[in-house]
């Protein structure tokens, strides 16, 4: 007589909680929007949406649906780099909140952005590098309220 042993095996691919993620930069992205409406509504209206072709005549709608996609996927890699670096007190998530924000502000909105729009021939491009500062602050913002979002629900969802 023989008998059959199965097992299972689970493998952690070391993405982090995605969910968290795309919640906080849906939060964050929101936030952010919200303050470059204040600030320069032509940002959120023509450049963002322009990115895809949305735009002129200016959208702040188009714009915002972009601007919040774009938080999302970044939540979700902001989430894998969590994981990857073991990060789990609020404190250390806020630090990588913010280094998030600023390496974001730098590889997206001061360097790729600027070229994309030229490439697409946007009425909003802006000159290449555009290291602007309240581009900093609203990415930032941006990084702070993912990592918040992302500690309180991360375990929750």
């Amino acid at each position: 007589m023989s008998t059959t042993t199965e097992t299972t095996q689970t493998y952690d691919l070391g993405t982090g909680n995605w969910k968290a993620g795309v919640l906080g930069g849906i939060a964050g992205s929101a936030v952010m929007g919200a303050l470059i409406l204040v600030m320069n509504p032509p940002t959120l209206a023509v450049a963002i949406p322009s990115l895809y072709g949305l735009a002129p005549p200016p959208s702040p709608g188009a714009g915002l649906v972009v601007h919040l996609s774009h938080g999302a996927v970044m939540g979700v890699m902001f989430a894998g780099l969590a994981r990857v670096l073991s990060l789990e007190s609020s404190g250390k998530l806020l630090g990588l909140g913010v280094g998030w924000g600023v390496a974001t502000w730098v590889l997206f909105a001061a360097l790729l952005m600027p070229v994309w729009l030229g490439a697409v021939g946007s009425p909003a491009s802006p000159p290449f590098p555009n290291f602007a500062p309240p581009s900093l602050l609203w990415h930032v913002v941006y990084g702070a309220v993912l990592a918040v979002v992302y500690a309180v629900t991360a375990d929750r969802i």
